[in-house]
């Protein structure tokens, strides 16, 4: 997608308001990685998806800067939350800078820690809806860890599945990154438990339906 392209579609959709919009820009300016924060158009995405699907409870594999978290919170119903799980505690603060700011601060349940040893401690099909997006090494592991957590008609999401177009790079890039996303679409493809659909949406979005 061209850059006038994604302008036009930024447009023409829902502003992201001026929280995240702050949040964006501090991102940009004093992270080490910015491009890591789901932005604009995946943001409204994610936002959509929850209005679509009424989920009760959202679980978030990743937080990062709290964007997405933000956004799938916009989404929700009455009574609905969102657990979110990050690794990195020098985010924390970050994080709470303006989770804290939101109307929707309550609905957010930020858990610091290892994603696999947090993901046991949930209820069998307790979520409705899973955002995927931390460790790219541990796709493979936090879909299995978190399969039987997700109700049957539930929804799961794995960002960056096209991995910068390195998944049909030629050789095949060796980094242990690149070899894990490429591994997990594999086993996602070959999953007969669920439906799956990749969206060429910024990085790659991986949609998967359990049956």
């Amino acid at each position: 997608m061209t850059e006038e392209l994604e302008n036009y579609i930024l447009k023409h959709s829902d502003d992201e308001g001026a929280l995240l919009a702050t949040l964006r820009r501090d991102a940009f300016v004093h992270l080490l990685r910015p491009r890591m924060v789901s932005g604009h158009l995946q943001g409204r995405v994610l936002k959509m998806f929850c209005r679509m699907m009424r989920p009760k409870h959202i679980l978030e594999i990743g937080t990062y800067t709290g964007y997405a978290t933000l956004c799938l919170a916009e989404g929700l119903t009455d009574g609905a939350d969102v657990h979110t799980l990050e690794m990195d505690d020098e985010m924390e603060d970050f994080i709470h800078k303006y989770m804290d700011q939101s109307p929707l601060h309550n609905r957010i349940h930020l858990h610091m820690g290892d994603a696999l040893q947090f993901i046991p401690t949930f209820d069998e099909d307790f979520f409705d809806l899973v955002f995927i997006d931390a460790d790219k090494r541990h796709y493979e592991d936090y879909f299995e860890a978190v399969f039987s957590k997700v109700r049957p008609g539930g929804l799961i999401l794995a960002d960056n599945t096209l991995w910068d177009g390195k998944v049909v790079q030629t050789p095949a890039p060796r980094d242990p990154q690149s070899v894990a996303i490429m591994r997990f679409n594999e086993t996602i493809k070959k999953d007969t438990r669920i439906e799956k659909v990749i969206l060429p949406m910024r990085d790659g979005l991986t949609l998967m339906w359990k049956k």
